[in-house]
């Protein structure tokens, strides 16, 4: 008997508004599993200056909660096979 599912060993990440156009992409999958606290160094070898000019004014949600990736990424959290990550820069309103 096999088991198939469609996210082994990846998670999605979702970019938004400056963090897409940075990348140049809406979406990609990652491998997984990712310790939460290595998120944005990843990110950074792949777009090299996007930690600085995107991710620290970006929220970041796993699922359907945001998590502090700079601050609170040590508490062991990792992303895993299927979940879901998005890359949320600040809204502005005029």
């Amino acid at each position: 008997m096999s088991t198939t599912t469609t996210a082994t060993g990846t998670f999605q990440i979702h970019y938004f508004a400056s963090a897409s156009s940075y990348t140049g992409k809406q979406t990609e999958r990652l491998s997984a599993p990712l310790p939460l606290s290595q998120l944005f160094d990843t990110l950074e070898s792949m777009y090299p200056g996007i930690r600085e000019k995107v991710l620290t004014s970006c929220g970041v949600s796993l699922g359907d909660e945001y998590v502090d990736v700079e601050g609170g990424g040590d508490d062991g959290t990792v992303i895993k096979a299927g979940d879901e990550v998005a890359i949320i820069p600040p809204v502005s309103s005029g």
